[in-house]
């Protein structure tokens, strides 16, 4: 194991933790427009707190490693999220850490770890998008996505690629928002999809192997 991985190890719930204090300190202020300014303020510092954190992460693991400038490139998403603030709130994909974690619980069976990896990235990308998509469309007075209900039906049938079009984003960033649930919509049907067919093809293989080895077995 190399000296960022061990790292990494120490520090993953640490973060995931930091994470979800982030997300509270995100979301409030969103499900709660009249929220007083004492309240307010300490949600920004847990904010800054979180970023200088995960910041303060980001350079200890690009020191850590051996090749640094390979690492700080290939881990360019890092490298932007904590030199532009205002994308603070993706950095809340942290909590996919905890979709890596239920798939190292269930790295026995394939079934647990499709259940695991779908559920994760579904739950995170529905309650995200919908806090994401109220934040951009609660003020606007043509928005059809006014409050978390509608944020997160909306959010839940996008990502799952059915699109009702009852409801949608009239602001560009709203649409942004859309636009990645979408693909990530996508991108999850199409792991389900091929993973269910690699378990098909495995067990029809197994199936027959069994057969081949009874058949075997019963020669004299």
């Amino acid at each position: 194991m190399s000296r960022v991985q061990r790292w990494e190890s120490r520090t993953e719930i640490p973060l995931i933790l930091l994470a979800l204090a982030f997300l509270v300190a995100y979301a409030w202020p969103i499900l709660d427009p009249g929220i007083d300014r004492t309240a307010d303020d300490v949600l920004t510092v847990v904010s800054w707190t979180v970023w200088a954190a995960f910041a303060l992460d980001f350079a200890v693991r690009v020191r850590l490693a051996e090749a640094r400038r390979h690492y700080a490139l290939t881990h360019w998403y890092d490298v932007a999220l904590v030199a532009l603030p205002m994308l603070r709130p993706l950095r809340l994909l942290r909590l996919l850490a905890l979709a890596r974690m239920l798939n190292r619980g269930f790295a026995g069976t394939l079934a647990g770890r499709v259940t695991a990896s779908v559920v994760g990235a579904a739950v995170v990308a529905v309650g995200l998008g919908a806090l994401a998509v109220l934040d951009a469309e609660q003020d606007r007075p043509d928005a059809l996505i006014t409050s978390f209900g509608d944020a997160l039906w909306w959010a839940a049938v996008t990502v799952t690629t059915v699109g009702y079009g009852d409801l949608y984003p009239v602001t560009t960033t709203g649409r942004v928002v859309a636009v990645v649930l979408m693909a990530v919509g996508i991108a999850v049907v199409g792991s389900v999809t091929a993973s269910i067919a690699t378990w098909f093809v495995t067990a029809a293989e197994a199936s027959r192997d069994d057969a081949r080895s009874g058949a075997t077995s019963d020669q004299p």
